[in-house]
């Protein structure tokens, strides 16, 4: 994955306080999220590529794919929702996706919207993690 992209975004998740969830603990920590981020940092360090956290507090589950609109409410049931905006209709995994692929790479283009301190506001990102080439060791 890092050979192929140049840039890699992610949400930056508190994996920390979602483990505190009982029903879905052993599923996150199955799936080792800590652990996949650090190794993609380190990739991206290596190859010289660049890897761009996306905030947390950044809507991209509520946030519309096609026109911007950003919903109250979005419970974690619900899994697909219909803009009230544009009409369109989302899978929410998707769409999120979607959202922090266009966000990272608005912050590693342009430097958009980042947040320069951890008050919480909306539609904030964060800096891009810029990766450095290592040489190999003699």
């Amino acid at each position: 994955m890092v050979r192929e992209n140049q840039t890699i975004a992610v949400e930056d998740l508190a994996v920390k306080n979602m483990i505190k969830n009982q029903k879905l603990s052993l599923a996150i920590s199955d799936a080792s999220w800590g652990e996949l981020v650090r190794q993609l940092e380190y990739k991206c360090g290596w190859y010289g590529r660049t890897l761009v956290k996306i905030d947390r507090w950044f809507p991209s589950s509520k946030r519309c794919g096609n026109c911007g609109h950003i919903v109250d409410k979005l419970p974690l049931n619900v899994r697909e929702w219909d803009c009230p905006e544009c009409g369109a209709h989302h899978d929410r995994d998707i769409n999120a996706s979607k959202n922090i692929l266009a966000a990272g790479l608005a912050v590693s283009v342009c430097g958009a919207n980042i947040r320069p301190e951890r008050n919480i506001s909306e539609g904030q990102l964060r800096k891009p993690i810029s990766g450095k080439k290592q040489k190999p060791k003699s």
